[in-house]
This record gives C-alpha cells, sequence and structure tokens, in this order.
C-alpha cells in the first residue's frame, strides 16, 4: 500500500473531491481524519472508510486546531495535510458579486491555508519526521474563465502560497505541493456555470478541455496520492494541473 501506517488529515471530506481523496487514501492504507464543516456528512465518510471524522469550519483559527487535534487524538500525530475544503461564488460579473460573497470565499480557500499551517507545521517539527501539504487549487489560478474572477483570485493565491511555503519548509522535510484540477463533476459545478447542468450547458464547458470531460473525485484523488507518497518524496513546490490539457 502506498500510504501504508500515514495519518492524513483531508479537509472538505463529506462530498466530491475530499471525500474521494479520504476514499482512495483510507484504500492506500492511510489512517484518515475527515473534516468538514457538514460533520453528518463528514462521520459517513469516515464510517465507510474506517477512520474519525471532525467537525468545523476551516476558516476559524480554533475549529482547525480542533481538527489537528482529532488527529493526534485518534491516530498520535500527522503526517499529511490535504487543505481541499473550498467553495464559490455564483459564475457572474465581477461587480455583481456581494462583499459577504468576497469574504466568504477568501476565507475558506485561502485564510484556511493560513490557519493549518499555523496548527499543522508545529506539530510536524515536533514530530521531527517532516510532512506533507497539499493544496487544492485550481486551473482558475492559472488559465482564470470570465465570470469568476474574485474565485480566480484565491487560486491564484493558493498557487503563489504553496511555492512560497515549498521554499520555506523544505528545510524541516515538509513537502508543500498543489493540484490545480478543472471545472469538476462536484456540488459546485453549477455555481462554477453559472447556468444549469444541461448537456448543451455542459457541452460549452468541455469544448475548451482537450480531453473532452469533466474532472471527477477519482482523478484529483490519483494525483493526491501521488504526490502524498515516499516515492514522490523529492518533489516539492509543484503544481500539479489535472486538467484534460486545458492549461496545456
Amino acid at each position: 500500500m502506498r500510504l501504508a501506517d500515514k495519518i492524513a488529515l483531508v479537509t472538505g471530506a463529506a462530498s466530491g473531491f475530499g471525500a474521494g481523496i479520504a476514499r482512495r487514501y483510507a484504500a492506500e492504507g492511510a489512517k484518515v481524519v475527515c473534516a468538514d464543516i457538514n460533520l453528518a456528512g463528514a462521520e459517513a465518510i469516515a464510517r465507510e472508510i474506517g477512520g474519525v471524522a471532525a467537525g468545523g469550519d476551516v476558516s476559524r483559527g480554533e475549529d482547525v486546531a480542533a481538527m489537528l487535534g482529532r488527529a493526534v487524538e485518534a491516530f498520535g500525530g500527522l503526517d499529511i495535510l490535504v487543505n481541499n475544503a473550498g467553495t464559490t461564488h455564483r459564475n457572474r460579473p465581477l461587480l455583481e458579486v456581494t462583499e459577504a460573497e468576497f469574504d466568504r470565499v477568501y476565507a475558506v480557500n485561502v485564510k484556511s491555508i493560513y490557519w493549518t499551517t499555523l496548527h499543522a507545521v508545529p506539530l510536524f517539527r515536533r514530530q521531527g519526521r517532516g510532512g506533507v501539504i497539499l493544496n487544492i487549487a485550481s486551473t482558475a489560478g492559472i488559465r482564470p474563465r470570465p465570470g469568476l474572477t474574485w474565485y480566480n483570485g484565491t487560486k491564484g493565491a493558493v498557487n503563489v502560497i504553496t511555492l512560497s511555503m515549498a521554499q520555506e519548509l523544505a528545510r524541516d522535510g515538509i513537502r508543500v505541493n498543489a493540484i490545480c484540477p478543472v471545472i469538476g463533476e462536484t456540488a459546485l459545478l453549477e455555481a462554477f456555470m453559472g447556468m444549469p447542468d444541461t448537456p448543451e450547458n455542459r457541452a460549452r464547458f468541455l469544448a475548451t478541455i482537450p480531453l473532452g470531460r469533466l474532472s471527477t473525485p477519482a482523478d484529483v484523488a490519483n494525483a493526491a496520492v501521488f504526490l502524498a507518497e515516499d516515492a514522490s518524496g523529492f518533489l516539492t513546490g509543484v503544481l500539479l494541473p489535472v486538467d484534460g490539457g486545458r492549461t496545456a
């Protein structure tokens, strides 16, 4: 198993990419903490994979501290942190996005990484065995789509933060990478599209992806295993598109 005996915390694990990552990590031998603001959903995934659940809002420092505490309490430490929790404003002209929507998307997509870093890095350092931080970014931070300007900005921030963290934390043996999926088959799909998910509307987005389909949780989970396993121990500062050629 590629992640045998590793301890992983996956945020946003109740659905979508996070659930896919949690399932695959467990299948590869990891002990997984499924964290989500939807505690019932996180508990359901945890029961399915034999992990444990933690509730909370990733934009709140005390909630993040509790999530990390759950990993230590249940499994004795942490090896892999996956910053997957994310949200978006609906695809619409940039002047129509409200301040509340702007604040929330930056809090969940960017400030959450500030909080998880503040709590996870000291833990990794105390353990003395390095660690892996994996940020789920987006092709939106590489090749933005119109109508998602403020969301695009959050993912651009995630990409730059990933590169900077990789440089600063390398001396501690902490690897920091990002996965950049193209628009995917998740609960946020219609918000990203800004229109109903009909075959005709979906075709407009598929036309921009050379391999001709949306990303899936399995696609992202495959990349998440690769970047977390020991065989990738010399990879840090990678922004890995999982995008069917969208950013090529």
